[in-house]
């Protein structure tokens, strides 16, 4: 028995509206809640840097193919913090799964060293010897020194030409592990941080890298800090 024209009508009107009724399905993702999850994740976990912090999260194309999404969650990459040039994830939970990553840059801007005279091997720093200068510590290398106490009464290591940013490794600063020393390390990643006890593996200055043996046998690297401290990053 073939359809009629009317039972046709019907099943075309019943299928148009069963589309209608579930446009979660096939909407398209605004791309503002997307890109305000990924800075809301930076802007927490950026707090408590030094100076002023700026966060910027390139926007999401509006221009996708994607599911609306009701649940959002944002993530680092692992080994990523909330430091310079990054990529930040934003996954969808439901009502389908997809993820994106944004790029995003997380600036912090402060005083920190610079060399104001040429510095000689082995001269003590003095006052005169230091200048402050302002500007994005992510763009600068790692163990840049802030405070001119990180630096005054301390042998520079070889010589060092004016107006070059300062380093903790640039000069003879007294070590903030010792080997063979009990130290507190503390794991620090996205939403998590445990800290634990071990033993430090080599002598490290503030800022440096450690080695750390901790009491269940594992080996973890991470950055000895002021009080016998060391913080690993995931």
């Amino acid at each position: 028995m073939h359809p009629t024209p009317k039972s046709l009508v019907i099943h075309l009107a019943t299928a148009l509206a069963a589309l209608l009724a579930a446009p979660s399905l096939h909407a398209q993702q605004p791309p503002e809640p997307v890109t305000e999850t990924a800075r809301q994740l930076l802007d927490r976990e950026s707090a408590g840097l030094p100076g002023q912090v700026v966060v910027t999260v390139e926007a999401m194309q509006g221009a996708n193919h994607l599911p609306e999404c009701a649940q959002l969650e944002p993530f680092l990459p692992a080994g990523t913090r909330a430091w310079g040039q990054i990529n930040v994830g934003v996954r969808c939970l439901a009502p389908v799964a997809w993820t994106v990553f944004l790029p995003a840059r997380v600036a912090v801007m402060n005083d920190y060293l610079i060399t104001a005279r040429p510095i000689r091997a082995g001269q003590i720093v003095a006052p005169g010897d230091l200048a402050p200068e302002h500007g994005d510590l992510t763009t600068l290398p790692a163990n840049i020194l802030t405070d001119p106490t990180q630096a005054i009464g301390h042998h520079s290591r070889y010589a060092i030409a004016a107006g070059k940013p300062l380093r903790a490794t640039m000069l003879r600063i007294p070590p903030a592990v010792q080997q063979g020393q009990t130290v507190k390390v503390v794991s620090v990643g996205t939403g998590f941080s445990v800290t634990n006890e071990g033993r430090a593996l080599n002598r490290a200055g503030a800022g440096e890298s450690v080695k750390v043996r901790l009491k269940n046998g594992q080996v973890v690297t991470g950055t000895a800090q002021p009080g016998g401290i060391v913080e690993v990053r995931y």
